[in-house]
């Protein structure tokens, strides 16, 4: 597994500040699309350029075969993808890395809003 680079690492941290920043205003009770947008919101705040759901062509076998949508690609190097969940499964991380393949991007971040302290509902994926 290889290490992001220094400027997507500066760029995850940006993010997970202003997720913190978000969980600390709405505590862990919404629904995932209440974060979503909140987070859209303060990252434009902090001027972290991003796109919210943007397609992400899915192939098989060099043949497009339909889009999947991750929450945000921020800076166009990383992969938010939010979840409001008591427990992060498998599935999560998997659809994490998923975006990963089809994206050609190294790193997501999986960001569980429904925790008590935002630090514990963050997990780093590195495509390897």
């Amino acid at each position: 597994m290889r290490e992001p680079g220094e400027q997507i690492d500066t760029l995850a941290h940006a993010v997970i500040g202003a997720a913190i920043e978000v969980h600390r205003e709405l505590g862990p009770g919404f629904l995932e699309g209440i974060y979503e947008g909140a987070l859209a919101v303060e990252l434009a705040l902090r001027k972290i350029p991003f796109l919210q759901q943007p397609p992400v062509s899915v192939r098989y076998k060099g043949v497009g075969v339909g889009d999947g949508k991750p929450d945000l690609i921020v800076g166009g190097l990383l992969i938010v993808e939010l979840k409001a969940v008591d427990t992060i499964l498998p599935i999560h991380r998997a659809q994490v890395i998923s975006y990963l393949k089809a994206s050609g991007l190294t790193l997501g971040l999986l960001l569980n809003f429904k925790t008590s302290m935002m630090k514990d509902g963050v997990e780093r994926i590195i495509l390897s």
